[in-house]
């Protein structure tokens, strides 16, 4: 194998160093001679290659070792196109429809996605969009064909342009656009297929059973082999997602804090990965849109009933990017140039550090509560302490500066003094209120974040009436009287 390619750059025209399967090295020497300099680089332009397919194949297998769920959804989209190659090659299904079996592999190819609910979505949209299209597309023929050779292509044209343009307005809709878009896109394409074809070809309704019924068998063979095979249900990741987010915006948090204030004794809090978690959290909405989509076409499964309440995950994700934009804000205070004196921050650390440990403590409950999908007394307890933490933050920050009022009183007792001490003593008290600034601010994004938090805590208490979680088996929390989550003003 190739060392690296900067090695082959670099001894080009001199010597080239290569790994041998033993373990030993051997370097190639160009030969002497035109047709030995040729050779050399036929030889370096194919190890080159070799190296680059050898790389290419182990990120492969790094990613399916990471994810083997693709591999899976792979295997059965291979399984579904050869089920359905099998109506070429059955003599009883080709007499069939197996002339038209191209339909349901073309079906299988474009509507097989790798969860249960993008697929049923597709296909239900497929086959009725295909009925329809194909109905109302029979139809205008048969008015067309029954108004003479001259008025028949006008009638054919204006009602493609018309349809066309009507169904193409029709998915820049919200709603459309959220849940037919494809559907509309497939009804297009068929009642214009369908339309130029029919104005030529006799056998129009035959046609357009075969089409259509290919498309069921090929929609139908992919819904089953989605939902029998290994199944990956777009609810599921969309709950399990939810919760995922919870615990990165409280890792992010805790690491954040822990490092504003240099808080050497949390050393697992103050990890790069969960510093930055938060990104992930702010960059997840397209996936909750699209997951959120795809689950309400999906039936009831594992914990998941008829009709669960997929809408109120968008408004725990919303929530929680709303919090996770606090976060961010607490993190450009880390990289910010104007900072706060050290003895300045001793005096807010240990408040600091407990809010933010409060606020990471009800962030891991709430996404706990989501994982086990059970409400516990714990989550209440942990919003208590979180609001009695930040009324002793409030009460810090009332008594911070004290010391800029006692200079300022300072300075009224020397109005008489001359003018050269009275700016001493206003650049001394400016000063001091640009020191306590940065410390103000963080504190305050703090105490915000503590306010979202609530409003995390009240989407998922929503979540939990919707949904019917069960309450968790926790005897001693249960003698204790819980305390009621109400919505805070944000």
């Amino acid at each position: 194998m190739v060392s690296s390619e900067k090695e082959m750059a670099a001894s080009c025209g001199v010597e080239w160093r290569i790994n041998m399967p033993d373990g030993s090295s051997e370097i190639l020497t160009p030969e002497k001679g035109l047709v030995g300099r040729v050779i050399f680089g036929i030889k370096c332009m194919v190890l080159g290659l070799v190296w680059k397919i050898w790389d290419f194949l182990k990120k492969a297998w790094d990613l399916a070792i990471d994810d083997p769920k693709k591999v899976i959804h792979c295997l059965k989209v291979g399984i579904a196109l050869t089920v359905v190659s099998l109506f070429y090659y059955m003599r009883p299904l080709y007499e069939g429809v197996g002339r038209n079996a191209m339909w349901a592999v073309m079906t299988v190819v474009v509507v097989f996605e790798s969860t249960v609910g993008a697929t049923i979505y597709k296909s239900l949209n497929r086959v009725t969009g295909t009925f329809l299209a194909g109905a109302l597309a029979l139809g205008i023929h048969w008015i067309a064909s029954q108004s003479g050779e001259k008025f028949e292509p006008i009638i054919m044209g204006a009602s493609i342009f018309l349809l066309a343009s009507a169904t193409t307005f029709s998915r820049f809709i919200p709603s459309v656009k959220a849940r037919f878009d494809y559907g509309a896109l497939i009804f297009i394409l068929t009642f214009s297929l369908v339309s130029v074809s029919g104005y030529r070809v006799e056998k129009l309704l035959t046609m357009a059973y075969h089409r259509l019924s290919t498309i069921i068998i090929g929609t139908s063979f992919c819904i089953f082999i989605s939902m029998l095979v290994c199944p990956v249900w777009a609810g599921e990741k969309l709950h399990l997602l939810a919760a995922q987010n919870l615990d990165k915006l409280a890792n992010s948090l805790q690491a954040c804090v822990a490092l504003y204030f240099n808080d050497d004794n949390d050393d697992m809090a103050i990890d790069h990965k969960n510093l930055q978690g938060y990104k992930c959290v702010l960059n997840s909405k397209a996936t909750e849109d699209s997951m959120a989509n795809f689950a309400r076409w999906e039936p009831a499964h594992g914990r998941f009933n008829f009709q669960h309440p997929w809408r109120q995950y968008l408004k725990i994700g919303a929530s929680i990017r709303r919090c996770a934009c606090c976060v961010e804000a607490l993190n450009t205070c880390l990289s910010s140039e104007n900072q706060a004196p050290e003895h300045l921050k001793k005096q807010l650390s240990n408040i600091c550090l407990r809010v933010g440990s409060s606020c990471s403590s009800a962030t891991k409950e709430l996404a706990m509560t989501l994982k086990t999908m059970k409400k516990s007394a714990k989550t209440e307890f942990s919003i208590e302490e979180l609001r009695s933490s930040v009324k002793d933050l409030q009460k810090e920050l009332k008594s911070l500066p004290q010391s800029l009022v006692n200079q300022l009183h300072t300075a009224k007792a020397q109005q008489s003094a001359e003018n050269e001490q009275k700016e001493r003593v206003s650049t001394s008290t400016a000063v001091s209120l640009v020191e306590i600034i940065p410390l103000a601010s963080f504190a305050s994004l703090l105490i915000e974040v503590s306010v979202r938090i609530e409003g995390i805590a009240f989407a998922v208490d929503e979540l939990a009436k919707l949904a019917d979680f069960k309450s968790a088996e926790d005897e001693k929390i249960k003698q204790i009287q819980p305390i009621k989550i109400q919505p805070t003003q944000q």
